[in-house]
């Protein structure tokens, strides 16, 4: 993976808990996840039904007018 073994992941983790701290490590998680998500609904709706798409973005533009 990359040539990162084991030892480097957990000097990247210490790093990480010493610039965030143990109390927002659940949140950048959190947020990551859900990004994550989002990213693969995205393309996923994408790929299926570009029109469908295209047809939410202008009703979402109607309602917001």
């Amino acid at each position: 993976m990359f040539g990162i073994g084991i030892p480097e992941l957990v000097i990247i983790l210490i790093i990480i808990l010493i610039i965030f701290g143990a109390g927002k490590l659940p949140e950048i998680g959190a947020g990551l996840g859900k990004g994550i998500k989002n990213f693969k609904k995205a393309t996923i709706e994408e790929e299926s039904d570009p029109e469908k798409s295209k047809e939410q973005e202008k009703i979402e533009d109607k309602k917001d007018s």
